[in-house]
């Protein structure tokens, strides 16, 4: 057996592919980084914009990782099913969980179950070709879209709703919600949120580049007085919030805009609530609370419900409130939080308090669904350290088998598991379908079509 640090990274996304870095940068560590999906890189292929090539262009280092020699890629495992968390922490001196947040916070009212209601990661995930969301039946015969939430994934959804088909075409955005998009009614995109314009969630940038879409209007619904710096309500004694500030003066900018007469538009309205999605078969319609702000005593701002109700007709209405983690059979799990119990990433036992050896945790499912993708550097390198500290204390159990050992289990239990290079050929031959169509790719959204692309000679997976 190899005397080699043995760790195990579960999750092939930001987090994993961070927490795999910062490892290898140290001698005589042997990295396993395992992926349920046969395509790495998690959100960054999933979950970015496809009209955001640059955010992806974090792969670049990503794939350098995954080509040091001390790191194996796994991917087509699942753990969980197809491996345990008995059989990982058996083959490693230590596991570190990666796999983010992947479900949606429910609005939890009525009608929210109706056909036309779908949460904004799932619409997200079927228009990037998650394998998972090919099927999900996005209906765009209506006019007016509605989504719920106004963070970055919402006007991420509400700029791929309304721009035109031709800027999408030069996209790597799945065929398949391509096709939909080309056919879409929908004129207008209402994103609602609960709280004003001050506490809004999205980023000045995010709203900067919404405002210059081709052929879209974008219209602020607020009152003068919303818009203004007194709205923030800042806890006392706070210094001045210079982001929110100029949040504040592109809303008021955007407010006072002509139209264009653009044939679709985005409108954003705040302090808005919905309490019930209304329809017989389908949802046809989205009642609406109108809220007002209300601080508590620490200074703390929030929305409170009024009496006053309005209806707006909608055939799709999408929330987008948050991500949730999900719990791992063998791993500990705090279901309020949604997130592994963990102390700077040492996952904690939440019957005994105390930290369990060889377990890790890092990004979103460690922290919550916060921050950016380089967020998750910063937490990756407070895991590993945390984990390099751990070893140097000897408090990491040894393992009870090594890579050979590890391979066997594999072969045995997991025959479709893909590697680096299997990757590396659906990678190229995305790219090269794509490339006559001026496309940075073409993705493959089957995973049988996946699995055979990877397995096929190069010669055949590049036509």
């Amino acid at each position: 057996m190899s005397a080699a640090l043995r760790v195990a990274v579960v999750g092939a996304g930001p987090a994993g592919a961070y927490a795999a870095e910062r490892l290898v940068e140290r001698p005589g560590v042997e990295v396993e980084l395992f992926e349920r999906l046969p395509t790495p890189w998690g959100l960054v292929r999933a979950g970015v914009a496809p009209d955001h090539p640059e955010t992806k262009d974090v792969t670049q280092a990503f794939q350098w990782t995954a080509s040091d020699r001390a790191v194996r890629m796994h991917l087509n495992v699942e753990v969980g099913r197809d491996v345990s968390a008995e059989d990982l922490a058996a083959h490693h001196h230590a596991v570190i969980y990666t796999v983010g947040a992947p479900t949606d916070r429910r609005l939890g009212i009525p009608g929210e179950d109706l056909p036309g209601s779908h949460a904004s990661t799932a619409l997200v995930a079927w228009y990037n070709g998650h394998p998972g969301a090919r099927d999900l039946g996005i209906d765009l015969s209506g006019t007016r879209a509605v989504v719920v939430g106004n963070g970055n994934v919402a006007l991420d959804v509400a700029r791929i709703l309304t721009l035109p088909v031709e800027v999408l075409r030069r996209t790597d955005i799945a065929d398949h919600a391509l096709d939909v998009l080309g056919d879409s009614a929908v004129e207008e995109v209402v994103v609602l949120g609960r709280r004003g314009a001050a506490q809004a969630a999205f980023t000045t940038p995010e709203l900067l580049a919404l405002s210059h879409l081709p052929g879209v209007d974008v219209r602020v619904d607020a009152e003068p007085s919303e818009l203004d710096d007194g709205s923030r309500a800042t806890t006392p004694g706070r210094p001045p919030d210079y982001a929110v500030g100029l949040k504040l003066d592109l809303l008021r900018a955007l407010s006072v805009r002509e139209p264009t007469g653009a044939p679709r538009r985005i409108v954003l309205r705040f302090l808005a609530s919905p309490v019930e999605l209304v329809g017989d078969t389908a949802v046809e319609r989205l009642r609406i609370a109108r809220n007002e702000l209300v601080q508590d005593e620490d200074g703390r701002v929030g929305a409170q419900p009024t009496d006053r109700i309005d209806e707006l007709e909608a055939g799709l209405v999408l929330r987008s409130i948050g991500y949730r983690g999900e719990a791992l059979p063998g791993v500990p799990f705090d279901p309020t939080a949604g997130r592994i119990p963990n102390d700077r990433g040492a996952v904690v036992d939440p019957a005994t308090g105390k930290t369990v050896p060889g377990l890790f945790t890092a990004g979103w499912i460690k922290r919550g669904p916060t921050g950016v993708i380089g967020t998750n550097k910063v937490c990756a390198r407070e895991t590993v350290d945390r984990l390099l500290a751990d070893h140097a204390a000897g408090r990491l159990p040894a393992p009870r088998g090594g890579r050979r050992e590890l391979d066997e289990l594999l072969r045995r239990q997991v025959p479709e598991a893909l590697g680096l290079d299997h990757w590396r050929r659906l990678d190229e031959h995305e790219r090269r379908t794509g490339a006559p169509q001026g496309r940075p790719r073409v993705k493959v959204t089957e995973v049988d079509e996946m699995l055979r692309v990877a397995h096929a000679p190069e010669s055949a997976a590049s036509r």
